[in-house]
């Protein structure tokens, strides 16, 4: 069996490749000196351990020996994790997106000159050519010989690209004034002109929960009383989790729905996501007093301790597929379901009842006519939660997919903030000390840990400010005092850490990536952190630093204004604090 430079490794995406054929290195100074040295083309590929297609251009390139060696030769090849490395995957994606006017995705697949410049950048790349498409092996070719026999023109075009992301990491620099009643009309009205009035959410398929969006929707209704603020954000969460977007036998929510209908998701459940709908349907429950969503955010919860709760702190993400199949464990066949129920005591009728509640039919809603269960329209059956306990221990058949062990500190902050906002004070306030014990050692913050292993990697923009954030949150839900002194103390410290001549970078590290306040998978952590400034400004009466925040995100006003719909987390900023 071959084994490659990643078989040493902590990420268990890395680990994963550690036996292709392909001679993978990690991003380190080692692997980008060898580049130079022997003068070869970076391929660099970014995914993460439960993604589906990552598994896919595993499966079809990665593991065929003759791709790898027309890699080996040609190429230095590089695995990056994006959630280990989150600073780079930002700035690749956006890359990604200025070459192809479109957002990117994972794997993600860069090649770049040996001194790092792109000159290439894709998503998921087949194996073979078709329908005028160039394949994997013949795309890796062709630019190899373009780097060899036409090197001024690569060059060239590397040099342009390059030019072309430094003004793209400006253009969203321009300082302006922001006037809050205008900004919030701006940003309601941008959010109607993407929002999906038949099937509710924001824009077409593939859909995204967008959690940050109906977040700030509910900050401004409850800050002004718009009612279409309200109605959007209620009208698209009631939607997703009645949907198939929400695991409707053990609860969770899937990374994101395929079809503008919610039906069918990819199936992985990150835990990013979960916080972040726990957090914005805690507050849909507190002004709704719906008990619908309050049954939401407790199933959601269940969920997420269940399957990601180790040792007092919250996995990163599962698979979606079980047993190599996509889905696989989360579907059921229609006879499946109903020998199942009825092999347990329930009536034709019940059974039937059921089955019509979730959607379960002989043709199905997912592939080889199984159903990936929804809530229907139908009325609730009285036997329902038995139901439910029962099909959960039907799926026990089918292996449940991958969890990656790895602790994220800014993943796990989100979830103590969304546990904080469901008034889950003493959970929240025990995986917050936990994560303090366990991942702010001898006064360094860290970004992760896997189960296991020792800490290596240093935190990063993200885990100081959804970490400051969470500290803040419990303070406020607690009076403890100290969570306001380590907010206060690590919000010093990412300054100095991350703000340079009056830009925030994403880590500290050799390579700069600059933080945007766009949301992008998850909230902004620069929106964030300036959103704490604002908070410890307010809770201190310092006017100064309450100055500076407001100096920041006016740094950013244009766009701000013209794009308000991209920026919840700073729309949020706005609202609550200017």
């Amino acid at each position: 069996m071959h084994t490659n430079k990643l078989i040493h490794e902590d990420s268990p995406y890395l680990r994963q490749h550690a036996h292709n054929p392909v001679d993978w290195m990690a991003w380190n100074e080692q692997a980008l000196t060898k580049a130079k040295a022997e003068n070869k083309l970076i391929f660099l590929s970014i995914g993460y351990s439960t993604c589906h297609w990552c598994h896919v251009m595993e499966r079809e390139t990665f593991e065929d020996d003759y791709s790898a060696s027309i890699l080996n030769e040609d190429y230095i090849s590089i695995k990056i994790d994006r959630e280990e490395m989150p600073d780079l995957d930002k700035y690749y994606q956006d890359v990604h997106y200025l070459l192809n006017k479109r957002a990117g995705g994972w794997p993600l697949s860069i090649i770049m000159t040996p001194d790092q410049k792109v000159i290439f950048a894709a998503t998921y790349l087949p194996p073979k050519s078709a329908h005028n498409r160039m394949g994997f092996c013949d795309l890796i070719t062709f630019i190899k010989d373009k780097f060899h026999n036409a090197f001024e023109e690569v060059q060239k075009s590397a040099n342009s690209i390059e030019a072309a992301i430094k003004h793209y990491e400006k253009s969203f620099e321009s300082y302006d004034t922001l006037e809050k009643d205008a900004i919030i009309d701006r940003y309601v009205t941008n959010v109607k002109q993407s929002y999906d009035d038949t099937s509710k959410g924001i824009g077409q398929a593939p859909k995204f929960p967008h959690a940050s969006t109906w977040n700030a929707l509910l900050d401004i209704y409850i800050k002004t009383g718009n009612l279409q603020a309200l109605y959007m954000s209620e009208d698209a969460l009631e939607a997703m989790a009645k949907g198939g977007i929400n695991d409707q036998i053990e609860g969770g929510f899937y990374r994101y729905s395929v079809d503008e209908s919610w039906v069918i998701p990819h199936f992985e459940k990150m835990l990013y996501t979960n916080a972040e709908l726990i957090e914005v349907y805690a507050k849909l429950y507190t002004i709704t007093q719906k008990p619908f969503f309050k049954e939401v955010i407790e199933k959601t919860i269940h969920a997420m301790d269940e399957r990601f709760l180790k040792e007092g702190m919250y996995l990163s993400a599962s698979d979606a597929d079980s047993e190599g199949e996509e889905g696989k464990y989360f579907v059921f066949g229609y006879n499946q379901a109903k020998e199942a129920l009825i092999n347990r005591g329930f009536s034709e009728v019940e059974t039937k009842e059921v089955m019509d509640a979730f959607g379960i039919t002989k043709f199905g809603n997912f592939e080889h006519q199984t159903t990936n269960p929804v809530l229907t329209s139908h009325t609730k059956p009285s036997r329902l939660n038995e139901a439910i306990v029962i099909l959960k221990e039907e799926r026990q058949k089918v292996a449940y997919p991958f969890i990656d062990t790895k602790i994220l500190t800014a993943w796990n902050a989100l979830m103590v903030t969304a546990l904080f906002e469901a008034n889950m004070v003493d959970k929240a306030s025990h995986v917050l000390d936990t994560l303090l014990t366990s991942l702010h050692i001898n006064g360094i913050l860290y970004h992760q840990v896997v189960l296991g292993n020792s800490l290596k990697v240093e935190g990063l923009l993200e885990d100081y400010a959804f970490f400051i954030e969470a500290l803040l949150k419990g303070f406020v839900c607690t009076q403890n005092t100290t969570y306001l002194k380590l907010a206060k103390q690590l919000s010093q410290e990412a300054e100095a850490k991350f703000y340079k001549e009056e830009i925030w970078y994403l880590s500290d590290k050799a390579f700069k990536a600059k933080a945007v306040l766009e949301d992008n998978s998850y909230k902004s952590p620069l929106s964030t952190m300036i959103k704490n400034l604002f908070e410890l400004a307010k809770l201190e009466d310092n006017k100064v630093l309450f100055m500076r925040a407001k100096s920041m995100l006016e740094s950013f006003g244009v766009s701000i204004q013209k794009y308000a719909h991209a920026y919840p987390e700073a729309i949020r900023a706005i609202i609550l604090y200017m």
